[in-house]
């Protein structure tokens, strides 16, 4: 990144209580169930825990943001709940669809009072800028940027934390990154961010920004 570069300060948070094992569970090695911290996320039990932390990219993004501007941060499957009554995941069976953007923007409005703005068109430079803000943005890739340098199926699909930007690159807290490599603060160009990026997101500011809403926005995911 250039010396012109804005880094935000964001805490780190996993989707997986335990970010050390997430390459054990994202190959399937390990089963999440197995997790010795899956306690902390406030689950029933630990099959619980393991049927929604392949789910709860945008639950982790949430948590980091939470953390960032100060604000208590809950449990990540007790959040979960709270998105399930606001319609921001749909659950039917074992099938969930989510994250729904709108209604998890109103929802992080009403609960905390944050600027939220779900944002079915957001091109990389609305990225940069949105950063040079002072605010963070959720940005769906497809969930091989832990690995920026393959070359993925599709775009989007899983939503990481933007949490700096520069001339040459964007850096990125991502819930299901690789440790030491690109959990967190993982710089990714603006060449390779484009493979990989859908052209949507979530854009979370601090509070006392206002509330905008795109009442047509229909985005969503996990």
């Amino acid at each position: 990144m250039t010396a012109s570069a804005i880094k935000h300060l964001v805490p780190y948070y996993s989707q997986w209580e335990s970010p050390s094992l997430v390459p054990a569970f994202i190959t399937g090695t390990r089963e999440a169930s197995t997790d010795p911290l899956w306690q902390k996320s406030g689950a029933a039990d630990p099959q619980e825990y393991a049927f929604w932390a392949p789910r709860m990219c945008g639950v982790a993004c949430l948590r980091m943001a939470l953390d960032f501007w100060g604000l208590p941060v809950p449990p990540s499957v007790s959040l979960v709940g709270e998105l399930l009554e606001a319609g921001a995941y749909v659950r039917s069976g074992d099938e969930v669809k989510g994250l729904i953007y709108q209604p998890f923007a109103e929802f992080v409005a009403a609960r905390w009072g944050l600027y939220a703005r779900a944002a079915r068109e957001l091109p990389a430079q609305d990225v940069r800028a949105e950063i040079a803000r002072g605010r963070l943005v959720m940005v769906s890739v497809h969930k091989t940027v832990r690995t920026p340098d393959t070359t993925p199926p599709s775009r989007g699909g899983h939503l990481v934390l933007a949490v700096g930007a520069g001339d040459d690159g964007v850096l990125l807290h991502n819930p299901s990154g690789l440790p030491d490599l690109t959990q967190q603060f993982a710089p990714v160009s603006w060449t390779t961010l484009n493979r990989f990026y859908a052209g949507r997101g979530v854009v979370l500011g601090g509070l006392n920004e206002g509330v905008p809403h795109d009442p047509h926005d229909a985005g969503r995911d996990r």
